[in-house]
């Protein structure tokens, strides 16, 4: 008779696509939610500031301390996901992402703004880490495209409240717009979490492998990751390439007021805005078609060669900007070249992540890997610090740059030759 326990244990029938791609779905819609608490903070920083008179530099820790909470914990929330179920985990980020903008709204102090961020930061990464990390779970045959679709949640969710949320802001004030899109936005995410599931055993097709996209046959555990060198070089190259991103994600207004274009008309295709708000949009937008669109490229070409020209064209964009951002047109044509590389690290670093180390502890090993971009949000206050010292970005603009240069080299001279050594090994 067979005993209870291999009955738990015996493999499901493998699931339709159509089936897959609905808990990709559902995913993606708790990613749109969370994506304003990182991609909105740079329209509140002007309000906050002429209201309280606080140092700028002061004021963006709030948004350093939101990307450390979001970032640094997700290794200990994915442990969670990987022994009960992306479910609870979701929930628990959801009520946090509501509660974060809730406490920000009736913040009076630096303090009290940290605070609201910190409790934001854990949500957002609850229900970021869990949504990436079933997406490779569910999708082993094109883990670059579903991670990239994913991702895009993220980095485009936030396009369509450009407008709205600077209106209200302009029209209602900070507080209420901090707790009328928190509290929606979170409500929203507890909805979605009902429906979320993890694959079993059986119901997803086995993993590739193919003359471009190498995978492990081996699932490492998180604590044998930290170990491999080939971990920590990855670290390396996402914390070099996420600092410049996120610096100009902080600072897109201030760095508008500051080179005087914030408000100046821009006109494309018919289309007229202010330069700020005209590169906000159109930044969000390329920020998520970059990610299924590298992923997908990466699952043709291959994770270092994809890196290697993603990150190349970063680093090129970053000096252009520096060079030519002054003009308004070239301000939001360049910027949006600088979010559509940008946005590729959260697709190519975790399926490359379980590309190497296995799918098995996909959502614990890719969060580990995930706090690099928490690593890189250190950099944020620095960079403000730069700017003030030197009274301008020109620095900012050309350290950020050469990283990414330098990423883009490591990725096709280092990291592709040790990922191979990793997999081969992993098969003897």
């Amino acid at each position: 008779m067979t005993s209870t326990t291999e009955t738990a244990a015996a493999p499901s029938a493998q699931v339709n696509d159509a089936y897959r791609w609905m808990q990709l779905a559902i995913g993606v819609g708790c990613m749109v939610m969370i994506a304003n608490l990182q991609y909105g903070w740079t329209f509140f920083v002007p309000d906050i500031q002429k209201k309280f008179g606080w140092d700028r530099a002061a004021i963006q820790w709030a948004f350093t301390l939101f990307v450390l909470f979001e970032t640094w914990l997700v290794p200990i929330e994915g442990w969670f996901v990987d022994k009960y179920g992306p479910k609870l985990v979701v929930i628990f980020g959801g009520v946090l992402c509501a509660v974060g903008w809730v406490v920000n709204s009736y913040a009076t102090s630096l303090g009290g703004f940290y605070f609201g961020q910190i409790l934001a930061g854990i949500g957002a990464g609850a229900v970021y880490g869990t949504c990436v990390g079933n997406a490779l779970k569910w999708f082993p045959d094109k883990r670059g495209l579903a991670a990239g679709i994913t991702a895009a949640g993220f980095g485009a969710g936030s396009a369509l409240t450009v407008v709205p949320i600077q209106a209200m802001i302009h029209n209602s004030g900070f507080q209420a717009t901090f707790f009328s899109f928190g509290l929606g936005q979170g409500i929203i995410i507890l909805v979605l979490a009902l429906f979320l599931i993890a694959p079993k055993a059986g119901q997803v097709p086995p993993a590739v492998q193919t003359g471009a996209i190498i995978q492990s046959r081996r699932n490492y555990a998180p604590s044998e990751i930290l170990r491999q060198p080939t971990f920590w070089l990855m670290y390396l190259m996402f914390v070099l390439v996420a600092a410049g991103g996120l610096l100009v994600t902080a600072n897109l207004k201030p760095i508008g007021v500051d080179w005087k274009i914030a408000t100046t008309p821009v006109t494309i295709m018919g289309l007229t805005l202010g330069a700020v708000t005209f590169a906000a949009t159109l930044d969000r937008i390329l920020n998520g078609i970059t990610r299924p669109f590298f992923g997908w490229v990466s699952d043709k070409i291959g994770r270092e060669n994809t890196m290697f020209i993603a990150f190349g064209i970063e680093g090129i964009g970053i000096f252009m900007l520096y060079l030519w951002g002054k003009d308004p047109l070239l301000f939001v044509l360049l910027s949006g070249t600088v979010f559509f590389a940008w946005g590729e690290i959260f697709s190519l670093f975790p399926s490359t992540c379980t590309d190497t180390f296995g799918s098995k502890y996909a959502t614990t090993n890719a969060g580990l890997l995930y706090t690099a971009k928490g690593t890189a949000a250190l950099l944020v206050p620095f960079g403000n610090y730069l700017q003030q010292g030197t009274g301008s970005w020109d620095a900012v603009f050309i350290v950020a740059g050469a990283a990414n240069l330098l990423a883009s080299l490591l990725a096709i001279l280092v990291l592709k030759p040790w990922r191979k050594m990793v997999v081969a090994q992993a098969k003897v």
